[in-house]
């Protein structure tokens, strides 16, 4: 073996473990989410009789004698209720009424006794092709169902896309809603983090040192710890409150939690940071003789500040701006603790479908629009993150 064969092993054994971590840590868990977005083997699991007697089915004519009864041996050889409870949930959202319609036909059929003859003595509602449709059309272990409806749209009777009735899913309104929240936070902290930026920048010494310290020290604070310290200082008998009272300034207390203003300034405050410091570091790459040449050669200061240094710093900004709304969108502990019903953001969603309904394919699909979203975000600053050609 030569001698650059046995650096390379002995390279690729030392990022073994930094390798392991990552695919077991980050890309299985993203594989997972995404399968789980795609994946609905549910019905397929506990109907293989059917699927085989579906398949030669035209989707138009009514149920024929051999479908209801491999229907009818598929169910009696149900002894998972978990399973039959995933299966009945999947074919409900597709056809209203499948709850009901398979609760009264397990139980008939679990009645030895007097077993009945065929799906249509127990409900009339078995010789109506729209819900054999339903079953035919969950049969695929691999469906776009959540993926349409984390955009709130669907699949027709006819197959085709359409959008679904307002009353049936709100996801849009939430996804506008998480991108406005992120949007206004964005801009909150450039309008505060530019001009922190240039007055950084312009400093030398200990003040540059301790202006920075003050922007990096949130960050050594737990999110948590941080988020529950605005949830002191906004209430309504909290510090800002107080002394605004005491010096005057309101008479009654300002709603500043539970809204999207609360949201807003807690927000700006854990975010900052991630503004103040690319702008920053472009700032200190501008040499600093451009603003006094300006100047010498007639212009005011705000002239020379629109033509001189806010172009050189546009980068600083984008960069900043676009690191911030990634981080926005994602936000889950912020808004729950100090928005209210009205300013939960996606990953409030994506929690209350993963743990609160058990519904991980729409928890997935959900997760596959923000995946996708800060990608493409992602894919821009590291565009302008990167160096330009020839700057050096």
């Amino acid at each position: 073996m030569s001698a650059g064969a046995s650096r390379t092993g002995r390279s690729l054994l030392l990022l073994a473990p930094l390798l392991l971590f990552l695919v077991g840590f980050f890309v299985w868990p993203l594989i997972s989410m995404m399968s789980q977005a795609v994946s609905d083997p549910a019905v397929l699991r506990l109907l293989p009789r059917s699927a085989a007697v579906l398949a030669d089915w035209d989707r138009a004519s009514p149920p024929t004698m051999p479908m209801q009864a491999a229907l009818i041996e598929d169910l009696k050889a149900v002894d998972d209720d978990q399973a039959l409870g995933d299966m009945v949930r999947r074919l409900n959202s597709a056809r209203s009424g499948f709850r009901t319609l398979m609760a009264k036909t397990t139980s008939a059929l679990a009645d030895t006794a007097n077993p009945p003859a065929d799906l249509v003595s127990i409900d009339q509602r078995w010789e109506r092709p729209e819900f054999w449709l339903a079953i035919a059309d969950a049969l695929s272990p691999y469906t776009d169902r959540n993926l349409l409806a984390a955009v709130d749209l669907g699949r027709n009777a006819a197959g085709s896309i359409e959008h679904l009735p307002a009353d049936q899913s709100v996801n849009r309104v939430i996804l506008v809603r998480t991108f406005w929240i992120a949007a206004l936070v964005t801009f909150a902290c450039a309008c505060i983090g530019f001009p922190y930026a240039i007055i950084a920048a312009s400093l030398t010494g200990w003040k540059r040192d301790l202006m920075l310290g003050a922007v990096l020290l949130p960050l050594w604070t737990s999110l948590l710890v941080r988020t529950a310290a605005w949830f002191i200082l906004l209430q309504e008998q909290g510090l800002i409150n107080d002394l605004l009272r005491w010096l005057r300034i309101i008479d009654a207390p300002l709603p500043l939690i539970f809204n999207r203003t609360g949201v807003i300034i807690a927000m700006t405050h854990v975010l900052l940071p991630f503004m103040v410091l690319p702008i920053y570091s472009v700032l200190i790459t501008i040499p600093k003789n451009l603003m006094p040449a300006a100047a010498s050669l007639g212009a005011p200061p705000w002239r020379a500040f629109l033509r001189v240094l806010l172009p050189l710093s546009l980068r600083g900004v984008a960069s900043g701006s676009l690191l911030v709304f990634i981080s926005a969108i994602g936000y889950y502990i912020t808004p729950a603790l100090i928005g209210g019903p009205g300013d939960q953001m996606i990953s409030s969603i994506i929690a209350f479908y993963a743990t609160g309904s058990a519904n991980w394919g729409m928890a997935g699909a959900l997760g596959v629009v923000l995946l996708v979203a800060t990608l493409l975000l992602y894919s821009v600053y590291a565009r302008l993150s990167a160096d330009e050609p020839g700057r050096r």
